[in-house]
């Protein structure tokens, strides 16, 4: 294959599929939960507003109408007549109570269901007013403070990888699918961006999934057998890599897009062609773990209503299809018996400035509203209402009611299952998880995956690197992996099972050498229960310890 041509393929943008420009990403080790209710089939789906949504016309704050009216005389959502506010939810306590955008009847519907977590006055410290610097905040994991304002990753991607063990950009049996795929923006996305080089980005505009896997089979030649040991023949061996992976990924994506379909009629809306892409994939087997998605046109700084009718407009227009596009969506997962598979989760880098512009819009702003939505959420409202009789001289909120962190932790733990170490990888851990998963749907510890940190003992000065066990649980044979130890190999360890009391009930001596390092232990005939699984190198210099469910 041409470079260039592969380049248009790997990290430049991602490829399309049904129309919808997608990235797979990180494919990794995916452990096998068994008797876990269900956690390994379960999926995220982020849906990104682009522009910065404006919140305080999404959610009015009924008991500040009066104030809410003086900031935005031109733009206000009324509180009276046909095309007033949606009154949310009359039962929670007059403070808290809040109008939804009239366009948003969709989502009503679905709060009435209790599908819907409402989280109010989301931001992060120091907030940045750059829709680019803002939106790479939000996907890093950062904020505006100096300790976190240039973090290179993102957190989708460190979590991602902290949750499985890399496998040299291929897909394997027990993950077939990328963990992470983007649809609908064509570029790439800081999110999704890991600390290692073992990513996969492709470009296919245009093609259509039933076309996909022929599409990569006949691009290129045979890759080279013989590779140098230079900086090209680097760049080469990684080239060659992703191609690898793309290739596998072609005829995996392909089959599991055929094999679904939709039980309901999506309207035709941008963001609900993209939803309704991932149901399909979802119904036919795709085990990928976060789908990003994304609404473009927020930035309304003028013309965001309708002069005549505040209810209609830009904004509203963008509301009712967010509100339609999920409704449907899970219309759709319900009918497929596979609703509770799924949460999603709305954010923007942004929100709008309190007070209107003077040209029927706003202003960039600080916080704004997510909404989580999923038969797992608890349902209701998290946080109350921003004062808007305390404002700062330029009209924004002093404070933030949730740091993003939260939910997304939330997301990343109690929804997915990451445990802590995965928690840490994302940066989120510092963070109080936001409530918004039911407990009936929280994922207990003794079924969490993900890797672990390494003991390092004696200070001795080595590099701190993580142990990975797969499947957990697991019922015959656990693949231990320890990876990535590129300065620190040839050296002699013992890797010993040991039950809760301490006593050591397998062991097995290994080398450890430089790279990515595979041992197998045999739990087959061991009673079904919790274990240990220690590693430890010569002279006690280093050690590791993970978790490990042995189940029948």
């Amino acid at each position: 294959m041409k470079r260039r041509n592969f380049l248009k393929m790997s990290g430049i943008t991602p490829f399309v599929i049904n129309g919808y420009s997608m990235t797979p990403f990180a494919n990794l080790k995916l452990a096998n939960m068994i008797d876990c209710n269900g956690v390994n089939d379960r999926t995220l789906v982020l849906i990104q507003m682009k522009g910065g949504n404006d919140g305080l016309n999404t959610v009015i704050p009924i008991a500040q109408y009066d104030k809410y009216a003086a900031l935005r005389p031109s733009i206000k959502i009324t509180d009276t007549g046909a095309n007033k506010f949606i009154d949310l939810d009359t039962t929670t306590k007059w403070s808290h109570r809040v109008g939804l955008h009239p366009a948003m009847v969709e989502v009503k519907a679905m709060y009435d269901a209790g599908l819907v977590n409402l989280v109010q006055g989301v931001g992060y410290t120091n907030p940045n007013q750059s829709h680019f610097k803002s939106t790479d905040l939000w996907f890093s994991g950062g904020d505006g403070t100096a300790a976190n304002f240039n973090i290179p990753s993102g957190w989708m991607g460190r979590s991602l990888a902290a949750f499985f063990p890399q496998v040299k950009g291929l897909p394997t049996p027990e993950m077939l699918d990328p963990l992470g795929i983007q649809l609908g923006d064509p570029n790439p996305n800081l999110g999704f961006h890991t600390e290692s080089e073992h990513e996969n980005y492709i470009n296919l505009a245009g093609q259509d999934i039933s076309g996909f896997y022929s599409l990569v089979q006949s691009i290129g030649g045979q890759p080279p057998a013989d590779i140098p040991d230079t900086d090209m023949g680097h760049e080469l061996e990684y080239i060659k890599s992703v191609e690898s992976s793309v290739d596998a990924y072609a005829q995996r994506i392909s089959s599991v897009f055929n094999a679904g379909s939709n039980s309901v009629t999506y309207p035709s809306i941008d963001l609900a062609n993209q939803l309704k892409t991932v149901a399909r994939l979802l119904r036919g087997g795709c085990k990928t773990k976060i789908f990003l998605v994304t609404i473009g046109g927020f930035d309304n700084h003028d013309g965001q209503v309708d002069t005549a009718n505040t209810s209609i407009g830009t904004h509203a227009d963008l509301l009712g299809r967010i509100s339609k596009s999920v409704k449907t969506f899970f219309d759709d997962l319900q009918a497929m018996g596979i609703s509770e598979r799924v949460m999603a989760v709305t954010f923007s880098e942004f929100g709008r400035c309190l007070k209107e512009n003077g040209s029927f819009g706003t202003d960039h702003g600080t916080v704004a509203p997510m909404f989580v939505f999923g038969k797992g959420v608890k349902p209701g409202l998290t946080g109350g209402n921003i004062d808007l009789s305390n404002l700062t001289s330029d009209n924004q909120a002093k404070s933030i009611l949730t740091d993003y962190r939260q939910v997304f932790g939330a997301a990343i733990q109690d929804w997915l299952g990451g445990n802590d170490y995965v928690l840490s990888k994302s940066y989120f851990d510092k963070f109080t998880k936001a409530n918004v998963v039911h407990d009936s749907y929280k994922v207990l510890p003794n079924c969490q995956i993900g890797g672990t940190e390494i003991i390092i003992d004696n200070q001795a000065k080595l590099a701190a690197q993580q142990i990975t066990v797969f499947p957990n649980p697991c019922r015959d044979v656990a693949e231990v992996w320890y990876p990535n130890l590129t300065n620190l190999g040839g050296f002699e360890a013992r890797i010993g099972l040991f039950s809760l009391q301490g006593a050591e009930v397998s062991a097995k001596n290994v080398v450890i050498e430089p790279g990515d390092n595979l041992f197998y232990l045999e739990v087959g005939e061991l009673p079904v229960g919790p274990y240990f699984i220690r590693l430890d190198g010569k002279m006690e210099q280093i050690r590791a310890v993970t978790k490990l469910m042995v189940v029948r």
